[in-house]
Parts: C-alpha cells; structure tokens; sequence
C-alpha cells in the first residue's frame, strides 16, 4: 500500500496542467505583517542527506499547551506539520506526518517527551486529520490500539459521523479539550474530506493543504471558492492571530517556489500567513467561475488536471 501511496503522490506532483493563469497585482495583495509564530527557521533539509545529522521532528512550544511539529525534510520530502492542542481533559492531534515503519518516527514517542507521560496517561489523545492524503495519516500506525488515544478514520463518513455533521459543508462543530474550545470548519476543495481547525486559546486558524505557503493544488474548484469563503466569513467573526498550513514550499522573497520534491529548501517563507491574504484569495477567487490558476505572493492556486484528479481518486478509492 505504501510503495503505491508514493507512486501516485510523484506521479501527481510532476503531471503538469496548463490552465490560462492570473497574477493578482503583487502590491495589492501583499501583506507584511510580522510572523507571530516565534520560529522563523525551521529544519529544512540537506543539500546532501547522507550527512544530515538533524532530529526527526522539529518541535515549537508556543506555549504550555501548544506545540507545533515538522518532520525532517531529508526523511520525507513533504516535511508536513502536525499541531499539538493541550487541554484540561482532552490532546488534540491534527495531523501524523508522513513517516512511518521505523520506532524513530514515532510521534506518540515525541508527545511523550513535550507533553510528559505523565499527561498522557490521564488524558484522552484525539488525532485528526486535515485531510485524507497519506502525508497526513501514516503516523498514524504509533497511536493506534494505545490507551486513552482515539484515531478518528479519515474517510467522508467516518469524519461526518465523528463530528455529527448533518449539513456538511455548511455547518460548524465545537470539541471542548477542556477549558480550550475548537471549532472544526469543513473546506473541501484540495480533497473531499478536508477541514480547518480553530483554537480559541492561541487564535490560530489550521488550514491543513487548503491554505499554505506553497502551491494549493484544487481538485474541485467551486468547493474550493466556497471553503474559502467560508473561513473569510469566519475571520470576520472570529479573532485570528495566524493561519497555518501543513507545508512551506515557498522561498522569503516574493513568488518564488522550491521545486516540488525538494529536501532542501533553505530560506523559507514563515508558516504563517495572514487573514488579509485570506481575505484577498478570497476577493480573486470571487473574478473566476471557471478554474484558473492564479498567482498571488503568498501562495499558487492550481487546478488539478484530469490526470491529477485520475489519480488523486486511485489513492482516495484505497483509504475509503
């Protein structure tokens, strides 16, 4: 199944679409707010990995109950985020990683040593997941069967009966971990399955492979369009510090891209972006019914094409 999962992910990164492309005006639709994450520089890959000495994950503790962790890029090249929610009674985990079969990928292992044994011997670990691509699920493997932990599956009827969705997409659901709320908002687009998570503790808007400072690949564009309107709607509503995604394959300096498949990817942009980027997808989106790609500073939204979407529902067929 892996060797397959792989297959598939380079076959669907290198087939290239041609769609007729928009470049938003740079100067309108830059925002230069300062990162409030405070980790500008993260384990980003070897130009030689053979000699790369660096640790499987790369931890930020934001605060006592909030961690944000990066997979070594010359372990997988996605080097996907994982978000670590801390409440009184419940751990929320958005996100596994890509890495598995080997006890030095384990991020139970890792929680054990942020959060304490101690923590996670009491508390009940919930582990979502932003979506149903194989880069977010295969950690998965060290947190199965442990006690106290519940791995919600990661398929459509799976993720709508564990959240009680009635009216998906249109409708929101509230968890409480424990004096610390989150509010789970449904945004598919790249994939069926996709959500958002918010944290009313941090503010910070987890937006999974919908929103990222990379290329945005969407599969089905009119979900896309309304997901992100929906999180603008929510930003109006709601106090927002940071929006993060699962991936950097952005450069510092204005729309310039790391290669797809790449392991080392030094100076990257922050992990963060702001709800005035949010905002201005959002307002561009609004100009094109039809699939464009559009390139904007902080990010490239890109139309699947037919062979992309082929594949990306072979994959989706095995882990429904």
């Amino acid at each position: 199944m892996k060797p397959f999962i792989c297959i598939i992910s380079i076959l669907f990164v290198s087939s290239c679409t041609t769609p007729i492309s928009v470049k938003a005006n740079s100067t309108e639709l830059t925002s230069h707010q300062i990162s409030t994450i405070a980790k500008s520089d993260w384990i980003h890959g070897s130009e030689n990995c053979k000699t790369n000495q660096e640790s499987t994950f790369d931890v930020y503790k934001h605060d006592e109950q909030s961690f944000i962790i990066r997979q070594n890029k010359c372990l997988t090249f996605e080097a996907p985020f994982s978000y670590i929610l801390v409440g009184a009674q419940q751990i929320l985990v958005l996100d596994t990683g890509a890495l598995s079969d080997n006890p030095e990928f384990s991020l139970y292992a890792e929680l054990e040593k942020i959060i304490g044994k101690s923590q996670l011997a009491v508390k009940k670990l919930l582990v979502v997941h932003s979506h149903s691509h194989s880069d977010h699920y295969q950690g998965d493997v060290y947190f199965n069967g442990r006690k106290n932990v519940e791995v919600v599956k990661k398929s459509a009827s799976d993720v709508r009966s564990f959240f009680s969705f009635s009216d998906w997409p249109q409708e929101e659901k509230t968890i409480d971990l424990g004096g610390r709320k989150i509010v789970v908002i449904p945004t598919p687009g790249h994939q069926e399955e996709a959500i958002s998570i918010y944290d009313h503790h941090t503010k910070w808007l987890m937006t999974g492979d919908t929103l990222y400072p990379g290329y945005i690949y969407v599969k089905n564009w009119q979900a896309y369009k309304d997901s992100i309107d929906r999180l603008t709607h929510f930003t109006k509503n709601n106090a927002v510090t940071a929006i993060m995604g699962a991936h950097i394959e952005k450069q510092k300096s204005p729309n310039s891209y790391f290669p797809i498949g790449s392991i080392y990817q030094p100076n990257e942009a922050n992990l963060d972006l702001t709800v005035e980027s949010l905002q201005l997808l959002n307002k561009e989106l609004k100009h094109h019914n039809k699939p464009r790609e559009i390139i904007l500073d902080d990010f490239i939204i890109k139309p699947m094409s037919s062979l992309q979407k082929m594949l990306s529902n072979t994959a989706r067929w095995f882990t429904q």
